[in-house]
């Protein structure tokens, strides 16, 4: 076992988690909401204590288990919580106000965006950074993407119809199912002309019968320096990988995409012990991509996800009436139930990987 990718995994996945907490936490107590506890880590507690401050009832605590944490809000869906605490009305998260309720559920992810930005900003002023955006730096000789005509400094618009904005979409758009030999590349050439090009790549199987397709381009490596130069490539490249996440949305459901390709805790664990092998930067854009994808698939509205909660908001504010504790809370138990379900499928078919 790879101690150290363990390790890093617990940091990374804790760290995330945390700052996500965070921004529940604060933005509760912002608006007066009562919270019982801060924690970090899950399961048994450790120890925790109170700050013994006027006005801060919240326990602080730490707990056993390094992955995660949570924010104990008193009402986050009615008044019955089951804590056995004196608490004013105005306390409960369930009587504030619509938008202060919001605001508290987004917090979160908006921490986790934070995060992956600044990771990514930070990054690029260290290590200097390459244009994100779907321009070719690069064609290989006696390779399709040459013999079909595409030269340095064409830009790709569309794969198969569907946008490729960045090299993240490319990627993307690359490894889905297909079902064709051949791929539709749009490309806008540097005099302006668009082209609708067929390629089709080398096909290649390794020692495991998995087959690999090669077009033999690539993007342009020059790097960029600069406080300037690494805003524009944080934005860019946090705007490219939201961007991607749509597209996986839409074509998971498109069938493109199947269970096989996603990963759970196992996974990462891999991926990171890949990226340990490979570079700090390897393990910090991870980490600042694990955070993006946080934040993304926390405000999808889904049961048992914040944007779900938030759904269940704007119902209420369309309604002009509080949705039914009981309905609401089953609804979100059985959202929770499916996603242990799948996290179990995808535990065990990354488990089967290892062997």
């Amino acid at each position: 076992m790879d101690f150290v990718a363990l390790l890093l995994l617990f940091l990374i996945l804790g760290a995330l988690t945390f700052v996500h907490e965070l921004g529940h936490f604060i933005t509760a107590k912002k608006f007066g909401a009562y919270v019982y506890e801060f924690a970090i880590g899950m399961g048994p507690k450790i120890f925790g204590f109170k700050r013994n401050k006027k006005g801060d009832p919240t326990e602080y605590s730490l707990r056993a288990l390094p992955i995660g944490g949570f924010c104990a809000i008193a009402g986050e869906v009615d008044e019955n919580d089951g804590m056995d605490v004196k608490i004013e009305k105005d306390e409960y998260m369930c009587n504030k106000p619509i938008w202060q309720r919001c605001i508290i559920l987004i917090a979160g992810v908006t921490m986790n965006f934070i995060t992956g930005f600044v990771i990514l900003f930070l990054m690029a002023l260290i290590w200097g950074s390459t244009d994100s955006k779907s321009f070719i730096g690069q064609v290989e000789d006696g390779y399709p993407m040459k013999e079909a005509g595409v030269a340095r400094g064409d830009r790709i618009l569309k794969i198969d119809g569907q946008n490729a904005k960045t090299w993240d979409d490319i990627t993307l758009l690359l490894s889905l199912k297909h079902e064709d030999t051949k791929y539709i590349f749009t490309i806008e050439k540097s005099d302006g002309r668009i082209l609708d090009i067929t390629v089709e790549p080398l096909i290649k199987k390794n020692e495991n019968g998995e087959e690999t397709r090669t077009f033999g381009f690539g993007p342009d490596t020059t790097k960029h320096y600069g406080l300037g130069a690494s805003l524009k490539y944080a934005a860019t490249k946090f705007t490219s990988i939201i961007s991607s996440m749509f597209a996986i949305i839409y074509n998971i459901f498109a069938g493109r995409i199947s269970l096989n390709s996603f990963s759970g805790p196992v996974g990462i664990y891999s991926i990171v012990g890949e990226a340990s092998r490979t570079s700090v930067a390897s393990v910090l854009y991870l980490a600042a991509y694990l955070s993006i994808n946080l934040g993304f698939m926390n405000i999808l509205p889904f049961p048992a996800f914040d944007g779900g909660r938030v759904l269940f908001l704007i119902i209420e504010g369309i309604r002009r009436k509080k949705m039914n504790p009981k309905i609401e809370n089953a609804i979100n138990g059985i959202g929770f139930a499916i996603l242990m379900v799948l996290m179990i499928i995808v535990t065990i078919k990354d488990i089967l990987k290892l062997f």
